[in-house]
Parts: structure tokens; sequence; C-alpha cells
């Protein structure tokens, strides 16, 4: 994911959005300070011993109230997420539909998945009950992108209402709108709560300096690596959990066996989607050579029509972040000086702010365009001997955030070689429609999850109890009152259960 720029219109006390496609302009929004955050984090400190007492239950409706606001206002909401991040209708809607099957599944399964749990004690403190309770953490600050401007902060936001903690969330400058609009659902649609249970602060990076050092009981970001790493080391000073989702450079493989022409479409869909703004978005591609002259017929065939644009007929949006294009300049250029091979598109097709399809073939792999986050419509693809080679050549990067195998026999058998914190086999990002499924990435692409059970469980802390529900006569083992006989009971126990291997 790119860094959440700077670059938006603002002043020393407001924030305005507009649309990247034409540059009209959106709507302003007080710059929130310091003083003004640590006032949110405050109200949501208040709240959450509300939101977490109502229970699971009442919880459930709370949040199945919102899922059901943001669907009867669907075509309002999407209207501001084109209006705010550029991209197509139909794009917006699927984003807030993907958003709204995560929230129904947190409230949902959050009973199941975080309500308490008895353990067996152990033969030696048999007489005792032991309990885990998880216990959400507070207050969480989440900081969320402009490419996703909904279900990505869902994925944070959804799951840690459900697990009890309160939210206070910082959207990108870039789509501010989008956030306030998604918090003010949750007021809308639930009018008798009081206020602070999820409440939006706007601003610049300073901001989200801010939201880091308030004293929040958990961060959550989504941004880039440079970015994630800062917040990690502020968080550190007061041992703030964080998890951190981060950038990528996803890898697809198409092995000998793969259905070529659905092996094309899905990976001309995940490299181009959302203008490339996506950090799972496909942006390498190894082919086996014996199929590699088909998938690119297939691939070209797929891709050479789609048109970026802001109108009905529109393939896919402008780029939201303008700098973005310099990036997508640099990585094309210096792939083509190195010795690729342009397919689809080139340089020419880099008109800011819209950005055609492109794809590069054999690329070098030490270039900028494999190794670096290119985060736009582009894609190289590289032709190899085998499959070995092409999960050789996918693992070798400093991220791991996705990747997707195309193999009728060998999917699984690949998808799990792969050093990646989620694989699609035969479909493009699959994981991340499916809620049930823990996301986030390893190495540079990140630290902790988000979704499924994992995402549940990381919002809360867990709390051992251990109840003692009767004495034994002579087996108080912990007490100064023990005895030798009450010891060697104990070793004589021990040999028979452990001592002799199987």
């Amino acid at each position: 994911m790119t860094e959440t720029p700077t670059t938006a219109p603002v002043s020393a006390t407001m924030i305005a959005t507009a649309n990247p496609a034409t540059g009209e302009p959106v709507g302003s929004w007080p710059v929130d300070g310091a003083a003004t955050v640590a006032a949110a984090v405050e109200r949501a400190r208040v709240a959450a011993q509300t939101w977490r007492e109502l229970g699971f239950t009442e919880r459930k409706r709370a949040l199945q109230r919102w899922a059901a606001h943001l669907v009867v206002n669907v075509d309002e909401f999407c209207a501001l997420i084109s209006a705010e991040n550029g991209k197509t209708a139909d794009d917006a809607y699927l984003e807030v539909v993907t958003a709204v099957e995560h929230l129904n599944w947190a409230a949902v399964n959050a009973r199941k998945i975080l309500g308490p749990k008895k353990v067996w004690p152990g033969m030696m403190m048999a007489n005792h009950e032991a309990v885990i309770e998880q216990r959400p953490h507070g207050v969480v600050g989440v900081i969320g992108p402009w490419n996703y401007p909904v279900y990505t902060p869902n994925g944070s936001i959804a799951y840690a209402l459900a697990a009890g903690n309160t939210v206070v969330f910082k959207p990108s400058e870039l789509t501010t709108g989008v956030g306030h609009w998604y918090a003010d659902a949750f007021a809308a649609a639930n009018p008798a709560l009081p206020e602070g249970i999820l409440s939006v602060v706007s601003g610049p990076g300073e901001t989200g300096r801010a939201l880091v050092e308030s004293g929040v009981d958990m961060i959550a970001f989504t941004g880039s690596t440079a970015t994630g790493k800062r917040i990690m080391a502020a968080a550190a000073a007061r041992l703030t959990p964080v998890v951190l989702e981060c950038g990528g450079k996803d890898a697809a493989i198409v092995a000998e066996d793969a259905d070529i022409a659905a092996a094309a479409d899905a990976v001309a869909w995940s490299a181009m989607a959302n203008s490339g703004q996506t950090c799972v978005g496909t942006e390498r591609c190894y082919v086996v050579a014996s199929v590699l002259d088909e998938f690119l017929a297939e691939l070209t065939k797929r891709v050479t029509d789609l048109r970026p644009g802001s109108g009905p007929d529109a393939s896919y949006g402008p780029m939201t972040l303008p700098s973005q294009v310099d990036v997508i300049t640099k990585h094309v250029e210096d792939a083509l000086a190195n010795g690729g091979t342009a397919v689809v598109g080139g340089p020419e097709s880099i008109e800011a702010p819209f950005v055609g399809p492109i794809v590069l073939l054999d690329v070098p792999e030490d270039s900028v365009a494999v190794r670096e986050e290119t985060f736009g419509p582009t894609l190289t693809v590289r032709s190899v001997r085998t499959v070995e080679e092409a999960i050789e050549l996918a693992n070798a990067s400093e991220y791991g955030l996705a990747s997707s195998v195309f193999s009728r026999k060998r999917g699984m058998e690949i998808a799990r070689q792969l050093r990646a914190g989620a694989t699609s086999v035969n479909s493009p990002a699959a994981y991340a429609a499916i809620p049930a499924l823990p996301f986030g990435g390893v190495g540079e692409s990140g630290i902790g999850r988000i979704h499924g059970a994992a995402g549940l469980l990381g919002f809360t802390r867990p709390h051992s109890i251990a109840r003692q529900r009767f004495m034994i006569p002579g087996m108080a083992l912990l007490s100064f009152a023990r005895t030798e006989s009450t010891l060697s009971t104990v070793r004589k126990l021990t040999a028979l259960r452990f001592g002799r291997a199987k």
C-alpha cells in the first residue's frame, strides 16, 4: 500500500477533498489537532463501558442495524466514494457490499469466538475451574487508506467493535468524506447509543500521529511499510499493540496445466481493477514457458480494450493520488530501459490523471518494476521453465502480502509453498471476500491479522482465570504447608504419566 499522502488540499485549519478525475470539490472539514484527537479518544473511553456492557447480543443488533443502513443508502454512499476516490460506481458498490459481509460476519460470530471458554486444568490442578475470557483492549485507533476507503478500514473497525472496543477512525485526507459518512451511518442507525463508540478525526499525517500518541489501547494501520514502521516504533513507547497492513508486490503463478483463458481473465482483473491501486492486486506474473504464448494472447485480448475514465463506460477510474503517476512512469521507463518489452501500452499510456493498462514482458528481476510496489494498472510477465522456478521468484521479495495460483491439479500444492499471508487458487483475491479467512502479510507487508477468528481475537486480550472449586486434603501444592508425602505422591504420578516414551 502506498503511503497516505500529504498532498491533499490542506490549510492549517481545513482539509478539502476533490474528485481526482475532474478536480471538482467534494467537501471540506476542520483539521483535527492533538487536543481534538485527545478529546475524541476520551469520549471513546467513556463510551467503552456502555458498549462493552451491552454484551454480544446487543452489539450484534447494533452492528446489523448499521449494516442495514449502509445497504438501504448504498447509492448515496457509492456516489460519494466514486466522487472522492474516483473508482467506478460498480466498483464502489462491490466494495460496500463486501464490507457489509465482513461487518455481519463479525457481529454474528463474535460470541462463538470470544465468549468465555472452559479448558481442562490438568491432573495436578483438577480441583480448579480454568476459564479463558477475551477482554477488549479498550479504545482502538484506526488509520485507513484511500484506495479502498470503506472495505479496508472496515476490516479493523467492524471486528474491533464486535469484540467490544470503541474506535477512533482517521480516514485518508483524500477520502475524508467517505470516512465521515461511514461513521455517521453507525450513529444514524443507532440513535439511542452514546456518542463516542465510533468517531472520526480528520486531517493529514499529523492528525494520524496525534492519534497514535493519544494513549489509545491499540492501533490498526493500513498504509506504506515505511509509515507502518514509524507507527510501530511510536507504539513501542507504551507497548501499545498494533496490527499493520502494509505494501505488497503480489505474484501470480500460471502452471502448464492451468485453464489459460480463465487465468488470463483473473490476472487482468487483479492487475488493472481500481486502476491497479490494490494492495493485493497482481503486479508480477510468472508463466511456465510452454503456455506463455497462449497466456499472453488471452491476456492481451482482455486488457487491450480496457479504458480508464470517469464516465459510466470506464473500465476503471483515475489515479486517486496524483504523485502515483510519477511512480508508474519511473517503473515503466526503467523496465523498458533494462530490456523489458511492452506487450500492451507503454509510457504513452500515461496521461494523468489516467493510466491505460500496461503489460511488460521479461523485465529483469532486479528492476524497480519488479522489486518495488508500483500501485498502478501495470503488470510484469516473466517466462519460467518450471513451476518450481516460479515459486522461487515469487518468494524472492521483501513483501509477502498475497498471491494467486492457476493450476488444475497442483493449485493447493503450489499455494502451500508461497511466502504470503493469503493465496487464491484459480481466482483473483477470493480470500478478501471470505470473512472467515484472516488477512495480513509477512515481512515488509506487515504484522498481525484482521478478518476471521484471528481478527476478532486480535482485537482482544486473553484473561486467564483459575478458580479453586474445592480443597483436596493433603494436596496443597501451592502452599508452604505442603508435605513430603504430597510431593512423593506427585513424583509417582508424574513418573507413571510421563516417564515412559511411547
